[in-house]
């Protein structure tokens, strides 16, 4: 097995374009190399099945999508509120918008974690263990609201995200700041 980590990051990245491109149907080894600009054959040197592939296509993705250490703490000022939340919701979209191919190949994982099981449990433990630390930053912030403020709030934005990426006219002129401070403002308390 090819132990070249940089090679390994950037057939992952181009997975993820795949993946995000054409669908996880489409994630082939042949279409990775294409994708990557490699030889036919370099993807296989360094995932042994498909499955491995996808597993490692995850773990990418949430790389990718994690923020650079310190980040969040410089986004806490002392002071929290409904408004920070708003702020903080708003960064998170501008973040997942512009790793805009790895959230829809994260939405392409999900739906091929509903076929494949082993997946699925990477899945649900990579996002539950997410879920969680967002829960407990939140709450640790003594930001409005409980545990189930963050859950309304993450299960909002996944599906305004969803709908950004997928059906952009949904919402009509609404643009993602405004949709996001209005759920905001429904689901967060005064605080």
């Amino acid at each position: 097995m090819a132990r070249n980590p940089e090679r390994r990051a950037a057939l992952l990245d181009a997975a993820i374009e795949v993946l995000a491109d054409e669908g996880a149907r489409g994630l082939t080894f042949r279409a990775v190399d294409a994708r990557a600009g490699v030889p036919m054959g370099t993807s296989s040197n360094y995932f042994t099945d498909r499955d491995r592939l996808l597993s490692q296509v995850g773990d990418r993705i949430f790389v990718r999508l994690t923020p650079e250490p310190g980040v969040i703490d410089t986004a806490m000022p002392p002071e929290p509120s409904r408004a920070l939340v708003v702020e903080l919701m708003r960064a998170v979209a501008r973040r997942l918008t512009a790793e805009r191919t790895c959230y829809l190949g994260l939405f392409e994982l999900r739906l091929e974690a509903v076929r494949r099981p082993e997946l699925r449990t990477q899945l649900t433990q990579v996002l539950r263990s997410d879920l969680d630390g967002n829960i407990r930053l939140h709450l640790g912030a003594g930001m409005p609201g409980d545990a189930d403020t963050v859950r309304l709030l993450y299960f909002a934005l996944t599906g305004l995200l969803l709908d950004h990426f997928t059906v952009p006219g949904l919402h009509g002129d609404r643009d993602l700041d405004d949709l996001i401070e209005t759920v905001v403002a429904r689901i967060v308390p005064e605080g």
